[in-house]
């Protein structure tokens, strides 16, 4: 049998808990995923520093600010260039990203405001993929990586 693709993926997706509450966001179908390739489960944040739990961080120009006012900017840009060495590194060339995350948000993040408000942008670590050329999805379009799988190893 071939080789798996390598897929770089949230850790909080596959059941880590390493979001800010220090708890998980494991998708239902994770498995699924996990059968057809090798999952390369990346923090940001806490490749980058931060410890688990952690106060809420949102994007605010051009930097990241926790919602104490700290500016944890360096700490998201190592922890994505760490995450990003380590999908190279595995030869992904796709990602399974958390939605609306400031490290792996890929379409959408918060406003910056922490009132819960959307706007289209992509976080610090779905951008750094994006620029090096792995395909990034948010857990909602898993279907479509599936398909992105499954064309690849035709």
């Amino acid at each position: 049998m071939d080789r798996l693709p390598a897929i770089a993926v949230s850790a909080c997706l596959a059941g880590e808990c390493c979001t800010y509450k220090a708890s998980n966001n494991l998708i239902e179908r994770y498995d699924e995923l996990a059968a057809l390739c090798r999952p390369v489960l990346v923090c940001p944040e806490v490749l980058g520093g931060l410890p688990t739990p952690r106060d809420p961080s949102e994007i605010q120009g051009n930097k990241v600010v926790s919602c104490r006012g700290t500016d944890v900017t360096c700490e998201y840009e190592r922890g994505a260039a760490e995450a990003l060495r380590l999908a190279q590194e595995a030869g992904c060339a796709f990602a399974l990203l958390k939605e609306n995350s400031p490290s792996c948000g890929c379409g959408h993040v918060y406003d910056g405001t922490f009132s819960h408000t959307l706007v289209e942008g992509d976080g610090i670590t779905a951008r750094a993929f994006k620029r090096e050329g792995i395909a990034t999805f948010g857990e909602s379009q898993i279907d479509a990586l599936i398909e992105a799988i499954h064309a690849e190893r035709l």
